[in-house]
């Protein structure tokens, strides 16, 4: 690859790229709100997770997920799988009663 300037049919589509990104607007405004942070927000995660809304398949596939990961574990004691139904099942819980409070009108 040559380090010299480009051919004139790509600086022609970059600039026309560029032109089309100067005019948007909503991406002018995002670029000049951007904050870098050290810290993540956590009240904009429990605001998402809090509204979080589980679909009845999702909830029925992770509840099938984790009985089988338990019953698997109880069989066999394989440590790998004792852990993945422990990072399993507390989502599983979670999205369980996610569902039962949008199911109850709560």
């Amino acid at each position: 690859m040559s380090l010299g300037r480009l051919p004139d049919h790509e600086q022609r589509l970059l600039d026309e790229i560029e032109r089309a990104l100067c005019r948007d607007r909503r991406l002018a405004r995002r670029l000049r709100t951007l904050r870098w942070s050290r810290w993540p927000d956590v009240p904009g995660l429990l605001r998402r997770v809090g509204s979080y809304r589980p679909h009845t398949l999702t909830v029925a596939l992770l509840c099938a997920l984790s009985v089988a990961l338990s019953v698997t574990g109880m069989i066999t004691s394989a440590p790998g799988v004792i852990w993945a139904f422990a990072l399993v099942w507390p989502p599983t819980l979670f999205a369980v009663f996610r569902l039962l409070c949008r199911w109850s009108g709560g």
